[in-house]
């Protein structure tokens, strides 16, 4: 059963016609997309239901807050299409569009009108990959590669297979919450799954799973869809305001997940994002949320790790305690793997920039291809592109 895809904010019964009028501007800014399967699991009696918060406009957004590119990936393309920050990662960016698109995304930078960073053609990409042989794992993201017809998934996962130093495929994905059908349902996708995810060679399924109540009965039927393929199922979420701030929903999302089989992975703070503003908790709050959720499950749950994917590299929150920041580098930029930082920690502090002296620890990138233009330099709405087809139509 496919889902009915909603792109129009005055579509949505649930809502008044104020909200709907008063919501509209900011879907002129920020993009919106949801589709029914998620809109029914929103409880609309409760005005702070935390899936609604995750998918519906909120007039917060438009608060000056952030930057649309705030970990600076522009600095990271080597290709249009194709990231490399890290030395044995790449990231082909292979779309533009998502099963919904989460109100807090860190890439809602690619859902502009005037931003073409993501490609459907990532031949470049592939290319870059296979000369470059230290690169032995590559992450399918975008925009989320599930929405991808399967003939054109197919012809990127068997490009990379061709390839032998590419030992693992990573698939970035919300689908098996926002649309779980899209997987289970698909017996083509599943045999190509099974027929490129080996004990030599796994895929693993990268989940965005941000609250339990998206752990439905249909979600559980992906997952064990996804594992019957051979595919290792992890997921990542970050700790959001009004979302999942809360240690007994952790505790209860690091359990049906361990439960279901998919590995807890990342807890990640809130990126700085241009309309991001409502999302943002303290560094101290969230390391005290996750410690409490981490108390409450098992030793499988507590293989989450709290990190933060900073433009230098993704920094682990290792304790913040007496107003210090106790963080070392998970992954890194600059090749400085496992350094370990103390920094002052204010009480208001919510990123690495806003710790005292971070500075000395990094220094800021240097592009390495100018055919991608920085979204930070671009105005701060998007800019609409002339219809040149009616235009011709007309003439």
């Amino acid at each position: 059963m496919k889902p009915k895809y909603i792109t129009n904010i005055e579509k949505i019964t649930y809502l008044s016609e104020e909200e709907k009028m008063n919501l509209k501007k900011i879907t002129e800014k920020y993009v919106f997309r949801v589709n029914d399967y998620y809109l029914n699991l929103i409880d609309w009696s409760d005005p702070n239901d935390p899936l609604k918060r995750l998918v519906i406009p909120s007039t917060d957004e438009l608060q000056e807050y952030g930057r649309w590119d705030a970990s600076d990936e522009d600095t990271n393309y080597v290709v249009k299409g194709c990231q490399h920050k890290y030395s044995t990662t790449a990231l082909l960016l292979v779309s533009e569009v998502c099963g919904a698109y989460c109100r807090y995304c860190f890439r809602k930078r690619l859902f502009r009108t005037d931003v073409k960073e993501a490609m459907m053609d990532v031949s470049d990409g592939l290319d870059y990959i296979e000369n470059h042989p230290e690169i032995n794992n590559v992450l399918l993201t975008g925009g989320d590669p599930l929405t991808l017809a399967t003939k054109k998934l197919r012809l990127i996962i068997e490009r990379l297979r061709s390839i032998p130093h590419v030992k693992i495929i990573r698939l970035g994905s919300k689908m098996p919450v926002f649309n779980p059908m899209r997987i289970y349902e698909d017996k083509e996708l599943l045999e190509l799954l099974r027929e490129y995810s080996t004990e030599e060679n796994r895929i693993y399924l990268m989940a965005h799973i941000n609250h339990p109540r998206e752990i439905t009965e249909e979600a559980k039927k992906c997952f064990k869809a996804l594992h019957d393929a051979g595919v290792i199922v992890v997921n990542q979420t970050p700790v959001l305001r009004g979302i999942n701030d809360d240690s007994a929903i952790l505790s209860e999302l690091l359990d049906k997940l361990s439960w279901a089989g998919v590995t807890p992975y990342y807890f990640f703070i809130n990126r700085p994002v241009a309309g991001n503003d409502s999302f943002v908790l303290s560094l101290e709050r969230v390391y005290k949320i996750v410690e409490k959720a981490k108390a409450k499950t098992s030793g499988l749950g507590k293989r989450v790790k709290l990190v933060m994917s900073h433009t230098s590299g993704k920094i682990e929150i290792l304790a913040i305690d007496k107003g210090k920041a106790y963080l070392k580098y998970h992954q890194s930029r600059d090749e400085d793997y496992g350094k370990f930082m103390v920094l002052d920690c204010p009480p208001d502090a919510a990123w690495f920039d806003d710790l005292p002296n971070n500075e000395q620890h990094w220094k800021k990138p240097v592009k390495k291809t100018n055919d991608v233009i920085s979204v930070n330099e671009l105005p701060d709405t998007p800019q609409r592109k002339k219809n040149t087809d009616n235009l011709k139509n007309k003439e």
